[in-house]
């Protein structure tokens, strides 16, 4: 799979180059490009914001540099493009599937007020935010996809520890326990340490069951 994010900040990226997702580009399991828009403005000062029409706080991304870096990126069309953006469709697990099934995300992220609504209009195919609060920029949310969509790539996270997560079967995850078997009076679980299967997976899904009627009720409603 690739992943091309578009951003002025490219610096606030580095994270991604650790842990999981930094293997996955190592192993080549996942093309990561992060683009600096700078780099595309026709401005001899690398402007790429000017203030917005009919007055109002703040500054907007202007189109020319932003419509530059897509065309030179994916000048076929055949990426699909996502702008983040607040206004946008809160993003969920339900929606992993379906991007990791476009082979190819390109991740526009927004600064200052915004952006002009004519790269929208021309060249966005959705927006997405990732909850009801606004951030500085769309760096965040583009790495919070990212990272949420490379780890169902084929190779990059044993299918074992992706079957049993928060969320599949509309459920959270029960409980996690290592060593050592008591820390600070509390013990593990004697049923984990039981050896019986069939009891354990009972239990686990109790333990789901009653935190995710706990924490997260509407789950259970949907």
């Amino acid at each position: 799979m690739r992943i091309d994010i578009l951003t002025l900040f490219p610096e606030m990226f580095t994270p991604l180059k650790e842990s999981i997702i930094g293997r996955a580009v190592k192993n080549s399991k996942l093309e990561l490009n992060i683009t600096d828009i700078r780099d595309y403005t026709e401005n001899k000062h690398k402007k790429c914001d000017d203030y917005p029409f009919g007055g109002g706080a703040g500054m907007v991304m202007t189109p020319q540099p932003i419509g530059s870096a897509i065309e030179a990126i994916d000048f076929e069309h055949k990426a699909y493009r996502i702008y983040l953006s607040p206004k946008g469709k809160t993003f969920s697990q339900s929606m992993v599937m379906p991007l990791l099934e476009k082979e190819h995300l390109i991740l526009l992220c927004g600064h200052y007020e915004g952006i002009d609504q004519r790269v929208i209009d021309l060249y966005i195919d959705e927006e997405i935010s990732i909850g009801d609060y606004v951030l500085t920029g769309g760096e965040l949310p583009a790495m919070v996809i990212a990272d949420c969509v490379s780890r169902y790539i084929d190779g990059v996270i044993s299918e074992d520890s992706l079957s049993c997560e928060s969320f599949e079967g509309g459920l959270l995850e029960y409980p996690h326990y290592t060593r050592p078997i008591e820390f600070k009076g509390i013990r593990v679980p004697d049923v984990l340490r039981s050896g019986n299967h069939k009891d354990i997976d009972n239990w686990r899904l109790e333990q789901s069951e009653k935190l995710t009627k706990e924490k997260r009720p509407d789950l259970l409603k949907k």
